[in-house]
């Protein structure tokens, strides 16, 4: 276990992206099941981070791409015990506690989410200690296929948490999860996020670490503005959108981004489908950098299209795949963001012809 002081935050275990996460929650769950035969104790993971980055989404998530069951409390809304415990009953000489409506009853795989556990106060962490500690509480057990995942916000800051004393910190097992961009990215275009916010956000990942300009304020601003089809005209209203759930330095440069005509850049599929390329896609990229090169731009441009293509099962046309070779080959792409770009590519399957191309052949051989 690991403590990191930022910025007054205190975290605990390592800082890793929402995939690796997934990775382990799924090796402890596998862990878990060994366990349940062994007769040994369940382990369970606390996901530390900050508010907005996606923690509960990402368990959620995984449950559900993983065929297992969810299950989710707050335990912060908890006014009394009963609503951790369950409540007594009289069953002949015996008092016995029925279990909250919460509990999972199936005895099937899946997790049960505690989450923002910190924000719950003391008394309930001390309950849930305990079944941290055996998977059951009074006269109720956790069925044995569960696995129990909590969420967690820093201690220290501003963070509003009641700190978790060594004795419940080291009955789970701990890990920190931080803002990965490619991925929210990937996750965006796969939930019909605002391209221009998508492209806002891959041009300008350095905001994503505001207090209010979060993943989750970010997204819940770019579907408000998703039905304005011209951001320019209704600017106004943008920047009233905008600063009521933004950082301001967020809000300022997003209206820049609107002005300067950067949140309009050219889309994955009009590269893929431009039927005369060099006036479609070049010229237009060409234009953008008439003054100097943006490589922030460019970066976003090939981030967009390497994460469409990877999002998307559909196999590309003739058409599709000469696009992307040509758009691979453009001149003003620096050659350190043309390779990443030709390697993020031909991880999918379906465009490995793409690598038959002498160009390309050429450009990993030479970075091997």
């Amino acid at each position: 276990m690991t403590k990191n002081n930022q910025q007054q935050y205190v975290y605990y275990g390592t800082h890793t992206t929402a995939t690796e996460i997934e990775k382990f929650i799924l090796h402890v769950v596998k862990t878990n099941e060994q366990a349940i035969k062994e007769a040994k104790k369940r382990k369970s993971v606390c996901i530390w981070g900050k508010h907005g980055i996606g923690k509960t989404e990402l368990v959620e998530k995984l449950a559900k791409e993983n065929g297992m069951k969810f299950a989710y409390i707050a335990p912060a809304q908890f006014e009394e015990m009963g609503d951790l415990l369950g409540m007594p009953k009289i069953t002949g000489d015996k008092t016995v506690f029925v279990p909250p409506a919460w509990v999972p009853t199936e005895d099937v795989p899946g997790i049960l989410l505690l989450d923002d556990v910190n924000r719950a106060d003391d008394r309930i962490l001390r309950g849930i200690m305990q079944l941290l500690q055996n998977y059951e509480l009074q006269s109720w057990k956790l069925p044995s296929q569960w696995t129990i995942v909590l969420t967690a916000n820093p201690d220290g800051g501003d963070y509003s948490v009641t700190p978790m004393d060594d004795a419940m910190i080291t009955r789970m097992l701990h890990v920190t999860m931080q803002f990965d961009v490619k991925a929210w990215a990937i996750w965006a275009e796969q939930n019909g996020v605002d391209e221009r916010g998508i492209n806002f956000v891959l041009t300008y990942p350095e905001l994503i670490s505001g207090e209010r300009t979060t993943p989750r304020s970010l997204v819940q601003f770019f579907d408000t503005i998703a039905s304005v089809k011209d951001l320019k005209k209704e600017l106004a209203m943008v920047q009233l959108l905008a600063a009521s759930g933004l950082d301001p330095n967020a809000s300022t440069t997003f209206i820049n981004f609107v002005q300067n005509n950067l949140s309009r850049l050219i889309s994955p599929d009009e590269i893929l489908n431009a039927k005369n390329f060099d006036k479609e896609v070049r010229e237009v990229i060409e234009n953008i950098m008439q003054d100097h090169i943006r490589l922030d731009i460019l970066a976003t441009i090939c981030t967009r299209l390497t994460n469409y293509l990877l999002a998307r099962e559909v196999k590309p046309t003739n058409v599709q795949l000469e696009n992307i070779k040509k758009f691979l080959k453009l001149e003003v792409l620096p050659n350190d963001l043309r390779l990443s770009s030709v390697q993020d590519i031909i991880k999918h399957t379906l465009l490995h012809p793409i690598a038959a191309d002498p160009y390309v052949t050429e450009l990993i051989l030479l970075n091997m």
